[in-house]
């Protein structure tokens, strides 16, 4: 197994920037993934059931509900960044069988190297496009979470930032399967509003999980959207709101109306 570096950094040829990893100063075991200067993921290896950025811990509390406690799910993760949800997935339901779909070789291989996965993870990884991975993953897979951690503000991709792509991610998803979006914006909402819309016309239950001033469209930040195969269990409501970090707010329903064009 790799050991976990002081620091490390690597040329990523695809976008033509630097991936650097260097320890957390403030936490034992934790080390940060910046790419182009930036920080992208945090990871505590001592602890990967613990998440650090607030909106993958949202997410975090989205995969909890997916299934009981402790139970193995199937999850796809398209964009693996440091892999902080598979290395949760793995401390919170051993077992699980995982996918990650990253379009730079360059940094899964870095962040495979530098950051070993838990004991046990049972982890695929596919070097791709993330609609194109859809189509090359096994015609019979089917999935109880897919996670979607690639884009925002407006720097989306056209042809996966559409009703399209989400069809396409639903079909993979088991009955009772959900489709998670990380949506990062800017002020005025305008692509989680093209976000909101476009998942609407691809699952039957749709709900926006965010720090409740998010919602009032004033600052950058990221909001969480969720897509269910049936309607929005109202009861997830309740349970992500009291679940946080807060202050927390979920929106579905004819209240989500306000973020739809």
């Amino acid at each position: 197994m790799a050991v976990a570096p002081g620091a490390a950094s690597r040329f990523l040829r695809t976008t033509g920037r630097h991936a650097a990893i260097e320890p957390d100063a403030f936490t034992d075991g934790a080390y940060v993934l910046s790419i182009g200067g930036a920080e992208q993921s945090h990871v505590n290896l001592a602890e990967p059931g613990e998440i650090f950025y607030e909106y993958l811990r949202r997410i975090g509390h989205v995969v909890d509900l997916a299934a009981p406690a402790g139970e193995p799910v199937t999850a796809l993760h398209l964009g693996a960044g440091a892999l902080t949800l598979a290395r949760y997935i793995q401390a919170t339901r051993p077992g699980s069988l995982q996918y990650a779909v990253e379009l730079e070789r360059e940094l899964l291989d870095f962040v495979l190297q530098h950051l070993p996965l838990p004991d046990g993870t049972v982890l695929h990884t596919l070097i791709a496009d993330a609609r194109d991975a859809l189509a090359e993953l096994p015609a019979d897979l089917r999935f109880d979470v897919v996670i979607l951690d690639i884009f925002s503000g407006p720097d989306a991709p056209e042809h996966i930032a559409c009703t399209g792509f989400y069809r396409e991610a639903a079909a993979k998803l088991t009955p009772q399967g959900v489709l998670i979006v990380n949506v990062g914006d800017e002020p005025g909402l305008t692509l989680v509003r093209s976000q909101v819309a476009a998942l609407g016309h691809a699952v039957n239950g749709v709900a926006a999980f965010a720090e409740s001033g998010m919602f009032a469209g004033r600052h950058p930040g990221n909001i969480i959207l969720i897509g269910t195969q049936g309607a929005w269990p109202a009861e997830w409501t309740t349970e992500l709101t009291a679940r946080g970090p807060h202050p927390a707010r979920v929106l579905a329903g004819v209240d989500l109306d306000a973020l739809s064009d």
